[in-house]
């Protein structure tokens, strides 16, 4: 297989963006080491740090700093003669996985970067053996991911679901204990489960949904900061600001004049 580029610890500055449209026999492989947005065919889904995801070419693909500067491994290669071998992994083509094991991965991609960019005799047996390596411990990680998948059921749909309505409704006020009720499990229960399969607890995902509404409100509307955070279920526009500035890393105000 062929490397068509790399980059390791790689670092956008926010508002940047990048979409390139699928091509048969091209992958790409990205491991977030930040917040980011993910194009993923016509759309943009967030994406926690630690998150791994594997493009195959079929759709479009991408990936964008969204209101703070992102960094990520990343690797684009060309299949090849082994797009049989890699279509006989367990890989997940076009979804986010929260990768448990990301320190591997990060090693390997290291290991690739510094390889690619050396003048060793070995170079090129070198780099395809580290590649065979890094696709095989990303198919791992969706077994892993399966097999919790099948200890969180019954309960992974209800998971899914309870995840769509937080970002849905950034208004309602959702704590633990609501939470963990809409799903009938225990508190305790609940918030591992919850980390387990998103990567993220519950209270940091609540956050993460308001702060991503208000985004949008502020970049679409011309509601006064007031009535985004009102909208987006604050009942302090102080409180609303502070937690806005320390995750996107600007203020409200600042972040709706870049758009």
């Amino acid at each position: 297989m062929n490397i068509r580029s790399v980059g390791y610890n790689s670092v956008y500055p926010s508002g940047y963006s990048m979409r390139s449209e699928g091509q048969e026999g091209v992958y790409m492989l990205l491991l977030t080491k930040s917040r980011a947005m993910l194009v993923i065919g016509a759309e943009k889904v967030p994406a926690a740090a630690r998150t791994l995801i594997i493009y195959d070419g079929s759709c479009a693909m991408g990936y964008a700093a969204d209101g703070a500067p992102m960094i990520c491994d990343w690797i684009c290669i060309d299949a090849g003669d082994d797009r049989e071998f890699i279509e006989s992994l367990r890989l997940s083509f076009n979804k986010p996985m929260t990768d448990p094991d990301s320190e591997s991965i990060d090693v390997l991609l290291r290991n690739i970067t510094t390889e690619y960019y050396s003048l060793n005799s070995g170079r090129i047996k070198m780099l395809d053996s580290l590649m065979r390596m890094l696709l095989i411990k990303a198919g791992e990680n969706v077994f892993r991911r399966d097999e919790l998948r099948q200890t969180a059921d019954p309960h992974y749909s209800a998971l899914i679901e309870l995840r769509e309505k937080i970002y849905r409704n950034p208004q309602l006020k959702w704590n633990v204990d609501t939470m963990a009720e809409d799903v009938s499990m225990s508190r305790s229960y609940f918030q591992h489960i919850y980390r387990e399969m998103f990567g993220v607890s519950c209270i940091s995902d609540v956050i993460s949904g308001k702060i991503e509404k208000a985004k949008e409100i502020l970049s679409e509307t011309d509601c006064t900061v007031s009535q985004v955070a009102t909208m987006c279920g604050y009942d302090n526009e102080e409180h609303f600001m502070r937690q806005f500035k320390k995750i996107v890393g600007e203020t409200p105000t600042k972040y709706r004049r870049k758009k």
